[in-house]
């Protein structure tokens, strides 16, 4: 324990130095190539296999595994990028728990899934590590997309588009590229700069111009992309976060959840991130609980997560909440903030108790807190979009939106879980739409 373990306030280095790379060492570990050999001969190799109707992006599971087994690493990861070419990040930060993996039969009759998540991970690494590109570019179709944002749907679409034969220009608001994946997760589920990595080898494909700092409404316009290109596509993501509601919110402590997670990914030391000694998470989505293991794996003394529904309600899976608990967090259910007590900075945060309808009880408490984060969900903002639905764009089909030649996928488009699996999809999906729409008008 270090001297600024108990020390109150928001500060930095609470730890000592060789604390910080063990606590941000890699969650799962990379598979050993007689590991992966072990692990993909428990799989059934199913006929219909149920995981393959789990994944988002139709991964054709068995048969990759099945060359795992026979010695063909890099033959399954070309598996696996022909559904989808963010795979090795999704290997990494999928919840596998709910989807694949809690669809195995292994997991039915034995309650141990097959490993998937890991095995599509040391095909994916085994790949990528030897700097191949697995696919080439079509011949030029001399038709032009637009894409707005470098996120996971937007990237997906981009190199589907480019492979097609496309010209991709992607306009991006941030200075880098990878959207969540660069700025929006845990840095323990995404070592070593693979963010940063993915996009570069993504890249090699050809045909794709990234032009960084370009914002939707601010930079360039929906008209103007328009006029520029044959077809856009929509991947801005959310960028507004909604606020508690709460006097007092402007107080000094009060952040929101994903800013400091971008904050913490892109620190080059972690000793210099300050953090709270009491620190509240308000939220129960995945979010909330990065936002939370990582205070405490920065050194926060006391870290209460705090969702106002109950345990079996929450966004984050189960493994996240188990994880989150491991790591000393606390998680409080079914109480909502009331109000935010301090002179400047936050102290307290004050939660009445309500019931599963969320109806108050009259019981409150209050916890001490000198760093609160707010991961209360996010909201799409931007003016001139295509019309909208329960706050995100509307879309029908693979992301056709309510303009003609405007497709959207990912966060920003209704009906999505918010999940870097699905947007990839989403926007793969939309890429072949749009290839169709434009070489049908020759």
């Amino acid at each position: 324990m270090t001297d600024k373990t108990l020390e109150p306030g928001v500060v930095p280095g609470r730890l000592d130095a060789s604390a910080y790379d063990a606590h941000f060492s890699d969650l799962h570990p990379p598979l050993e190539g007689h590991e992966a050999l072990v692990a993909a001969d428990r799989c059934y190799f199913c006929h219909d296999a149920p995981c393959v109707t789990a994944c988002p992006t139709d991964i054709d599971i068995p048969l990759f595994i099945r060359q795992i087994a026979t010695g063909t690493p890099e033959s399954a990861a070309r598996t696996i990028f022909n559904q989808n070419i963010l795979g090795g990040m999704c290997a990494r930060v999928c919840p596998t728990e709910t989807l694949c993996e809690e669809a195995c039969v292994r997991e039915l009759a034995e309650g141990k899934p097959v490993e998937i998540g890991r095995l599509q991970r040391y095909a994916t690494d085994t790949l990528m590590g030897q700097d191949v590109h697995p696919f080439t570019r079509a011949a030029p179709t001399g038709k032009s997309l637009a894409v707005v944002g470098a996120g996971p749907a937007g990237l997906a679409c981009a190199h589907r588009a480019a492979m097609l034969g496309h010209d991709v220009t992607i306009y991006d608001a941030r200075p880098k590229p990878g959207g969540l994946n660069e700025f929006g997760i845990a840095a323990y589920k995404s070592t070593d700069d693979f963010a940063a990595r993915e996009v570069d080898w993504l890249m090699q494909i050809g045909g794709i111009t990234l032009r960084h700092e370009q914002a939707l409404g601010r930079d360039v316009t929906l008209d103007a992309l328009q006029k520029q290109h044959d077809a856009v596509f929509l991947g801005l993501g959310l960028g507004a976060v909604n606020a508690l509601g709460l006097e007092g919110e402007d107080k000094g402590g009060l952040e929101d959840a994903v800013d400091f997670i971008a904050e913490l990914r892109q620190a080059s030391d972690l000793s210099k991130l300050p953090i709270g000694r009491d620190v509240v998470v308000i939220g129960g989505g995945m979010t909330a609980i990065d936002a939370a293991v990582q205070a405490k794996l920065l050194g926060a003394l006391n870290v209460s997560l705090v969702y106002r529904r109950g345990r079996e309600r929450m966004n984050a899976s189960a493994f996240e909440q188990d994880l989150a608990a491991s790591k000393g967090v606390r998680i409080i259910t079914n109480a909502t903030p009331k109000a935010i007590h301090g002179n400047g900075a936050v102290r307290e945060i004050e939660f009445e108790y309500t019931d599963d309808d969320l109806t108050p009880t009259g019981q409150t408490v209050r916890l001490p807190a000198d760093q609160v984060f707010k991961a209360i969900g996010q909201k799409l903002e931007g003016a001139g979009l295509p019309a909208l639905d329960g706050g995100k764009i509307a879309v029908q089909g693979a992301g056709r939106t309510s303009v003609d030649g405007v497709w959207a996928g990912g966060d920003c488009a209704a009906g999505g879980d918010d999940l870097t699996v699905t947007a990839v999809a989403e926007g793969r999906d939309a890429a072949e739409d749009i290839h169709s729409h434009l070489t049908a008008e020759g």
